[in-house]
């Protein structure tokens, strides 16, 4: 597994002998990174209208608002 994964599941579940884990903040955590990647085709000083766009339609195709 990607290792940015692993940082992410820790986040949401640091014990690992524990069978808690907090699903939908691991998922929005996935969301946002998939729509940080948008942030890598932005213009130099931040902007793109198509990388807002695109990060836009990503949380908002799986409900997460920022």
């Amino acid at each position: 597994m990607n290792e940015r994964i692993l940082d992410l599941a820790r986040q949401v579940w640091p014990d690992p002998n524990t069978s808690h884990v907090n699903h939908e903040k691991f998922a929005q955590l996935i969301v946002e990174e998939c729509a940080k990647v948008c942030d890598l085709y932005a213009m130099p000083d931040g902007t793109s209208e198509t990388a807002i766009i695109l990060a836009s339609a990503i949380r908002r195709k799986f409900g997460v608002d920022k």
